[in-house]
C-alpha cells in the first residue's frame, strides 16, 4: 500500500467534509490515506528513508487563512522533503490571493465587477454605489475562506456594523464587489474537475436573509446538471488557470444580463461535496492515482 496525507486542520468540528468517501475507493487502487493536521508539530515530512508519505494532498485546512504565511511554510517544507505535493505550492502561491481574478479578467475571463482596495475609507462606498448601479455590496478580504470577514453592505447598515468593516480593513487588502441579487434567487454554481476532467456540479443557495451559501452557514446543497453554457464557461476558465491543478473547483454565478460570471477558482481546499454524485469519489481517486503514478 502506498500512503497519501490528507492535509486538514486540528480539528473539524463545526464543518462539514465528505473526503472520507474517498477512502474505500483510494484502497482499492492501492492507497493509505492519513489525515494530518498542517498545523502538527509531530511530522517530519523528510522522513523519506521509511518511505512514509508517497504523497500529500492539500485538503480541508480550512484555518489557513488565520495564518497564511505559516501555512505557505508548511507547505514549502513538505516540498523541500521531496514528498510530491497537489495542489502544487505555485498554485497555492497564485490562488492564495484573490487578486488572482484580476489576471483570470485580463485573459478574457468574466468576473463578477471587482475594485480592489488596501484601507478602508467609506467615503468611496458611494462611488462604487452609483458605478455599478446598485445599493447592495459585498466586501472582503482577499485573502480569506469560509465566508470570514465578508459583509453585506446595505444603505440600511447600522452603524457598528461600518465601523467593524472600517476596523476590519484598515491595514487589510479588500475586494469589494455588487451584491449578485441571482444567488439568492438561483444560486451559486460549483463545477468540479478532477484531473483535468469535468466530474460534477452542484449549486449552493443560501439560508433566508443570508447570503451566505457554504453549508456552515445554513446554506442549501444540491446536486445539478449543468447547462451548456454554465459548463462551457467553466471549461473557459479551467483552460485558463496557468499550472495544471489535481483538483479545482469553478464557482460561477448568473449576472443581471444572464451571462455566467466567475465568483472564485477553488484550488487549496475546496469542498468538493463527493455526496452529491456517487462516482464523483471513484473519480477523485483515480485521478490522485493517475497523477502520483
Amino acid at each position: 500500500m502506498k500512503n497519501c496525507v490528507f492535509l486538514t486542520m486540528d480539528s473539524l468540528e463545526g464543518f462539514v467534509s465528505d473526503d472520507a468517501l474517498t477512502y474505500e475507493p483510494l484502497a482499492e487502487l492501492g492507497w493509505r490515506v492519513h489525515p494530518i493536521s498542517w498545523r502538527s508539530i509531530d511530522t517530519d515530512w523528510s522522513d523519506r528513508a521509511a518511505n512514509r508519505y508517497d504523497a500529500v494532498i492539500i485538503r480541508t485546512p480550512w484555518d489557513y487563512q488565520q495564518a497564511p504565511q505559516e501555512f505557505l511554510k508548511v507547505l514549502k517544507d513538505i516540498v523541500a522533503s521531496g514528498v510530491p505535493m497537489e495542489n502544487s505550492l505555485d498554485l497555492v502561491r497564485w490562488n492564495i490571493d484573490k487578486i488572482y481574478l484580476y489576471d483570470l479578467e485580463r485573459q478574457g475571463i468574466r468576473i463578477v465587477p471587482t475594485q480592489w482596495g488596501t484601507t478602508f475609507d467609506r467615503s468611496t462606498i458611494k462611488q462604487w454605489w452609483q458605478g455599478w448601479n446598485t445599493t447592495e455590496l459585498i466586501i472582503k478580504p482577499t485573502v480569506s475562506a469560509n465566508a470570514d470577514d465578508t459583509f453585506w453592505l446595505t444603505q440600511e447598515t447600522d452603524e457598528a456594523v461600518w465601523e467593524t468593516v472600517a476596523q476590519t480593513f484598515q491595514q487589510r487588502s479588500f475586494m469589494v464587489q455588487p451584491f449578485i441579487p441571482a444567488i439568492l434567487e438561483e444560486g451559486e454554481y460549483s463545477l468540479f474537475f478532477f484531473g483535468g476532467s469535468y466530474s460534477h456540479a452542484i449549486v449552493k443557495i443560501p439560508k433566508a436573509n443570508d447570503f451566505r451559501v457554504q453549508e456552515e452557514h445554513g446554506g442549501l446543497i444540491q446536486a445539478t446538471q449543468p447547462s451548456t453554457n454554465l459548463l462551457e464557461t467553466a471549461q473557459q476558465v479551467y483552460k485558463a488557470i496557468p499550472f495544471s491543478p489535481l483538483y479545482a473547483r469553478i464557482d460561477l454565478v448568473r449576472l443581471p444580463a444572464g451571462e455566467f460570471a466567475l465568483m472564485e477558482v477553488e484550488l487549496i481546499e475546496p469542498s468538493l461535496y463527493f455526496r452529491t454524485d456517487t462516482k464523483s469519489p471513484y473519480r477523485f481517486a483515480q485521478a490522485i492515482n493517475e497523477r502520483f503514478r
